[in-house]
């Protein structure tokens, strides 16, 4: 999608909710933003008027502000190493209730990974179809070198090789969260970024090795999605019946906020901190909310 589609098509969708100011040829940032309260209940309905952000400690002005009717396409990323074959049952039995949560223009991609990743489905709105791709990864035989991290960083490169559009972007990872390091986590956050996609995860608990006494884990073996999706403005659910896990995520990831704002200028493809938080009065409102958003990004080329 150029900037000029973009602009047009900004300008088109927010009319009525706020009115934003767009220029063609200026590029713009983009920022994906969830706001839970104190009781991790979502907060919807909120204005651009009740969001404030910072880039590289400069407060900015946001031009553009769409709130849950934005379409999303969604990067469902599945761990088939060997411990996962169970949990994904589960979320193949629960997928057709958990894509009520999706509205008209959504689309969603399978990918699979172990030691690499693999489509295993393109970005469709054919939700049927999803669903039979799903359940056609418990035909694979679970096992292999589990590299999380490589995972999430090819289902970015997934984004940054298609076409952009106007919908938001997410990766939604099930994993037991236990793997190698092949990659940074700077490596794939950036990456995440570049990709201009948010990062949640579904973390079930690691499966007891058939016939092993004990099963100590040490730090190593965990790839720590954690901090990446914190870094890109999402969060892991840890859960027991990732059926139900996958309903709850879907519904955090569509209940959220885009805001706008120019592009600095500065030198291109040099890194900027960026920070989103409650404007004054909808922090009084909400004390306590959290802000989710990723954290920096790279200056584009004019």
């Amino acid at each position: 999608m150029t900037r000029t589609a973009l602009v047009a098509f900004l300008s088109a969708i927010a009319c009525g909710q706020s009115s934003p100011t767009f220029t063609a040829g200026v590029s713009l940032v983009h920022m994906d933003v969830g706001v839970t309260g104190t009781d991790g209940r979502i907060l919807t309905g909120l204005s651009q008027e009740d969001f404030r952000v910072l880039d590289e400690g400069q407060v900015q002005v946001i031009t553009g502000f769409l709130a849950e009717e934005q379409p999303i396409d969604l990067i469902l990323l599945f761990d088939i190493s060997g411990s996962m074959g169970s949990q994904i049952a589960k979320i193949a039995s629960a997928a057709r209730e958990a894509f009520r949560e999706l509205q008209q223009g959504d689309r969603i991609a399978v990918m699979t990974f172990t030691s690499t990743a693999t489509v295993v489905a393109p970005l469709t709105s054919d939700i049927e179809s999803v669903e039979h791709s799903i359940r056609g990864i418990l035909d694979h035989r679970f096992r292999g070198n589990t590299q999380i991290r490589e995972g999430i960083y090819e289902a970015a490169d997934y984004f940054i090789g298609s076409e952009r559009s106007q919908r938001r972007r997410a990766i939604l990872v099930i994993t037991d969260n236990i793997g190698g390091h092949k990659r940074s986590e700077a490596e794939v956050v950036t990456n995440l970024w570049e990709a201009d996609a948010v990062l949640s995860g579904i973390v079930v608990p690691p499966r007891k090795p058939r016939g092993a006494r004990s099963f100590p884990f040490s730090e190593k073996m965990f790839a720590g999605i954690d901090g990446i999706a914190q870094k890109t403005g999402g969060d892991a659910l840890r859960s027991d019946d990732p059926g139900a896990g996958l309903s709850q995520m879907m519904h955090r990831i569509r209940s959220r906020y885009s805001l706008y704002y120019r592009m600095p200028a500065g030198t291109p493809g040099s890194f900027r901190s960026i920070r989103v938080e409650l404007a004054s009065g909808a922090a009084a409102r909400f004390p306590g909310a959290r802000v989710s958003a990723r954290r920096g990004y790279r200056l584009r080329q004019p």
